[in-house]
């Protein structure tokens, strides 16, 4: 079984030029490469999930096809105005990728101001022949990391520096900012959960903040003292405190968007397992399609279990840690999803 997925088979914000954002490239790429502008999410870079699986997408695509690109960190989304107007304005610029559901209702405007300009849009769609659209089925990868937890909390289960109270059946989940994108990564997580045991508890509570851990770690202290033998974020660099918390409840915490036991390593003792969403690969694939001539405007990528948009890891310090009847269980579940006999809900009132 491959640790890498639980089924083997498958304030003002400014724009960064520097050589370590341009991938060591100052000019203009004067050469005739590629240059993309790319702009992040509200919490930047750094915060080992969201921004920073965008960031790795396009230093691969660097690194294969030679492309230059700038960074743009919003502290707000009031910045990204002004970001994406900017970036296509310059005439250095081929393509501007927006990263983040808060860039929509600016980008409907830019794009059309702006209709020689390719954009690319994840988390949200902007119907316009210029603006290419990634969505990920995130409810399908967090009720895959539910129903690991689920399965779990009613076992006694020991390692690395946790362990779980098979008196208590109780996993929670702790969002950022209250929005209907959060909402699919809760609504699937209490169905995964529900999946393996109908009567579990499944508190769930939001900090408010993508970059808090301080609220995040209180949160999350209060469901392990509440029981909860582990607790899922999805919170960006708000999570960070809740694998604090876990650590010092000796508890299990699961990660999002990364393999979070390897980007966040010092708590890996406690990150049991990750939801991937692959921002990553809808950065690279966007820029291989602009490199190849293949760019297709007005094209929404819906991206899921079957894709490969999403999925979940085992965290590095518990693969071959897990029971074989919970792995068993995982890829039954998996395959069920993909085969839609499993209907995964993406919101909470469809739970």
């Amino acid at each position: 079984m491959d640790r890498r997925t639980f089924l083997a088979a498958a304030g003002t914000g400014s724009l960064i030029a520097t050589a370590g954002c341009t991938g060591g490239d100052d000019d203009d790429s004067d050469d005739g490469s590629l240059n993309v502008g790319i702009i992040y999410s509200t919490g930047g870079l750094g915060d080992e999930s969201f921004n920073d699986m965008a960031h790795r997408g396009i230093q691969e695509a660097e690194a294969d096809f030679g492309i230059s690109f700038q960074n743009a960190e919003p502290d707000a989304p009031a910045d990204m105005d002004e970001m994406q107007r900017q970036f296509a304005a310059e005439g250095s610029i081929d393509a501007v990728i927006c990263i983040g559901f808060d860039h929509e209702a600016d980008l409907e405007a830019n794009a059309a101001e702006f209709p020689d300009t390719n954009f690319v849009l994840v988390d949200a769609v902007v119907e316009a022949d210029n603006v290419a659209n990634y969505l990920f089925r995130e409810q399908e990868g967090s009720f895959q990391v539910g129903h690991f937890a689920g399965l779990l909390t009613g076992m006694e289960y020991e390692h690395g520096g946790g362990s779980t109270d098979p008196d208590e059946a109780v996993v929670g989940f702790v969002g950022g900012e209250e929005t209907s994108l959060i909402e699919r990564f809760e609504a699937g997580y209490i169905a995964g959960a529900r999946h393996a045991d109908a009567d579990i508890e499944t508190p769930s509570s939001y900090a408010g903040s993508w970059n808090d851990p301080t609220t995040g770690q209180e949160i999350a202290s209060s469901m392990y003292d509440g029981g909860a033998d582990f607790v899922y974020h999805a919170a960006g660099g708000t999570g960070g405190g809740v694998f604090e918390a876990a650590q010092s409840a000796g508890r299990y915490a699961i990660g999002v968007d990364d393999d979070q036991s390897l980007s966040a390593e010092e708590f890996s003792d406690v990150i049991a397992a990750s939801m991937i969403k692959r921002v990553d690969t809808a950065v690279y694939e966007s820029i291989e399609a602009l490199v190849n001539d293949e760019f297709e405007g007005g094209q929404l990528n819906d991206l899921g279990l079957a894709e490969g948009g999403v999925g979940a890891v085992i965290g590095q310090d518990f693969e071959g840690e897990i029971p074989e009847e919970v792995m068993d269980e995982l890829e039954a579940s998996r395959q069920a999803i993909i085969d839609g006999d499993i209907d995964v809900p993406d919101t909470l009132d469809d739970l």
